[in-house]
């Protein structure tokens, strides 16, 4: 007999994975609706040099609320730059520290298990890209995680290149619900499909069963752990299952260095 706990797991992954079909069926619309818009328009408007293509209407008014409500980035659908050169020692070890309105939390990263991640959240917080982001989602139902790493603070935005999945078998084999475990203290990549990442992240706070669709790529500390688990604790926004960190999560300052 399910328990009624098992059957809140299961309703929140079941959640989970609608939103990112949402996602991918919002994608295809997008593509679909340029390629339309820009056979139809003899014109396009220029604005500083940059040109644009304006939609509108009740599917992109959708799509906007689908990206929202996502737990994935979302890359630029018109233009990908390419993803960072590989720099780093593949057969070394990385701490990635932040410094947050909550306290230290830092994760170290093996580049054997996940070169292209590391060596791109690298060169992220090399440049300052995460410094002064917001960690923009609690889950507090089903599964437990803060999620990070979106400069526009809405669940959407990304560095403008995707990084391809790694290290999938890292926690073991699905079991027969096809889920396999991200204990706590794991970092993980959020994705809006395969083959998607990002800069967004997610930092398990209490044992949460996924399907292995996303790449975990580092382990906090035991203190870092224990910063996490009270802004878990705290809740999110307004008693939500789903919704910003009650406790306001800023990243003042994000480094990776060398172990």
């Amino acid at each position: 007999m399910v328990s009624s706990d098992q059957r809140r797991r299961q309703l929140a992954r079941d959640k989970f994975q609608r939103q990112q079909q949402r996602r991918e069926e919002a994608r295809g619309r997008r593509k679909r609706l340029t390629v339309i818009i820009a056979s139809s328009v003899a014109a396009v408007a220029v604005i500083g040099g940059g040109s644009y293509l304006a939609l509108s209407g009740d599917d992109t008014k959708k799509d906007t609320a689908d990206a929202a409500a996502s737990a994935s980035p979302s890359p630029s659908e018109e233009s990908k730059a390419p993803e960072p050169a590989m720099k780093i020692d593949k057969k070394a070890t990385y701490t990635m520290a932040l410094g947050t309105s909550q306290g230290d939390i830092s994760f170290s990263m093996k580049a054997a298990k996940a070169p292209h991640t590391t060596n791109s959240f690298k060169s992220l917080a090399d440049k300052g890209f995460f410094d002064g982001t917001k960690c923009h989602r609690l889950t507090t139902q089903g599964i437990f995680v803060l999620q990070c790493g979106d400069p526009k603070g809405d669940g959407t935005g990304g560095p403008g290149y995707t990084i391809p999945d790694e290290n999938l078998d890292g926690l073991g084999k699905p079991g027969k619900d096809g889920t396999v475990t991200y204990p706590a203290g794991t970092v993980a990549m959020a994705n809006a499909g395969p083959q998607t990442g990002g800069s967004q992240f997610f930092l398990v706070y209490k044992d949460s069963k996924l399907p292995p669709n996303y790449t975990p790529f580092g382990t906090m500390d035991d203190a870092s752990l224990k910063t996490l688990k009270e802004i878990g604790a705290a809740g999110a926004a307004g008693g939500a299952p789903d919704a910003a960190p009650k406790k306001e999560v800023k990243i003042t300052k994000a480094t990776v260095d060398k172990s």
